[in-house]
């Protein structure tokens, strides 16, 4: 029998298509004559056990509340055997909307109105928003230059975010969004022990585990020393494409599952039945649409990294080891980016607002992603590469001089 193949989900439908057939944000947010490459959302088809799994349960009228989220739990456990190595323990595991409403609710969990949550900018702009929308205060420990974790920073962060006794929790994406960074498992036991010579409670965002190129490695928090005091928020939507069906899962460390289990009954009422069936059939039956979408994406950030060099060739990039975002680096492009609020989601300020005037392409405004983020745009790279190679045609036209 010969082994079964799966076409690359980003090739298989055309501009037109997209256009016609998505009605989403990434593809409703602009004119129609802007390609969209901003917000995580991928050109993709749906993996076809997810599709198979959705349709029955709607031809079923499966449609009431999601249950006790068990069966997700058991799904992602082994999947995260199977792709990291790493034993899950079911038992600790609580269902919720998605990762952000799961990070505000460990938050809540860990500290209290007016204490200090750490993060490393630039990140995610919601991580700045759902922070001060709970009235927790925002330390700050930049990225290095190498876009990774400065251990010297964040040993002063948390001191001065527990001075005087104070609660402080630390909000660390891994991989990272933006930069593509893959925290090493040295890095995260460093961090770890900081951690608990400051008795700072560690909260992790892990929604882009299942995008890792070949030849590099995710590390679960959960899985190194130290980590056993710490919380975690997983969920499929990001690598199988499932912003719109929402759900997540919160996974404890042996010494955290007593936090875990105060964590309010009614939080997990939100999180939607059907999405869960989504998300199991990803973790369960998805594997091979993963592989297929990986090796697309693979082949996308290389052909970026070309793409730079010959129409952008003063913009700096570092390839990613994991995600589908690109972190460009325009400042040598000398366009004024004024400041602004990080967490406000926004493409008309700076290069951004340059790319989407001139060349047509909508990109994500660094100053959203917070400190380290003026001259830069986020591009998101999970699309054809016929969409990408336009994109960045028009982006070099826009800066070379007629």
């Amino acid at each position: 029998m010969a082994p079964v193949t799966v076409t690359n989900p980003l090739e298989q439908l055309t501009e037109r298509e997209l256009r016609a057939q998505r009605t989403s944000a990434k593809w409703r947010a602009f004119p129609s004559d802007v390609l969209p490459l901003w917000v995580a959302e991928q050109d993709s088809v749906l993996a076809e056990p997810i599709v198979r799994a959705v349709s029955d349960a709607i031809a079923r009228s499966d449609c009431g509340y999601v249950a006790t989220g068990r069966d997700y739990a058991e799904a992602l456990a082994s999947f995260a055997v199977d792709r990291w190595g790493w034993h899950l323990d079911v038992e600790h595991t609580a269902i919720l909307p998605d990762v952000m409403i799961g990070v505000t609710e460990m938050l809540r969990l860990l500290t209290e109105p007016g204490d200090n949550v750490v993060i490393n900018s630039p990140v995610y702009p919601p991580f700045y928003s759902f922070v001060r929308s709970m009235n927790r205060a925002i330390v700050e420990s930049p990225l290095t230059a190498e876009h990774r974790i400065d251990l010297d920073h964040l040993s002063r962060a948390f001191a001065a975010a527990t001075i005087g006794g104070k609660r402080a929790a630390y909000l660390l994406c891994s991989p990272h969004n933006p930069t593509g960074t893959l925290h090493t498992t040295a890095e995260l036991e460093a961090v770890a022990a900081l951690a608990e010579e400051y008795a700072v409670r560690v909260v992790v965002d892990e929604i882009h585990a299942p995008l890792v190129y070949p030849g590099q490695a995710f590390v679960p928090y959960l899985s190194v020393r130290g980590g056993e005091r710490a919380l975690t928020l997983m969920s499929a939507s990001k690598g199988w494409n499932l912003a719109g069906l929402k759900s997540a899962l919160a996974v404890a460390g042996p010494e955290a599952a007593a936090d875990l289990a105060r964590l309010p009954e009614e939080v997990g009422h939100g999180a939607s039945h059907i999405a869960g069936i989504a998300h199991v059939a990803a973790y369960r039956d998805g594997g091979m649409w993963l592989d297929a979408l990986i090796a697309g994406l693979d082949s996308n950030r290389r052909l970026l990294a070309d793409l730079l060099a010959e129409h952008l060739p003063t913009v700096g990039y570092r390839v990613p080891d994991a995600t589908y975002l690109a972190w460009l680096d325009c400042r040598a492009l000398g366009v004024d980016d004024p400041q602004m609020t990080p967490g406000l989601v926004t493409m008309s300020v700076g290069p951004a607002a340059m790319f989407a005037e001139r060349a047509r392409v909508g990109l994500s405004a660094g100053t959203a992603f917070g400190s380290g983020g003026n001259g830069h745009v986020r591009l998101n790279f999970a699309t054809s590469q016929a969409i990408l190679t336009e994109a960045l045609e028009r982006m070099g036209r826009a800066v070379t001089p007629t």
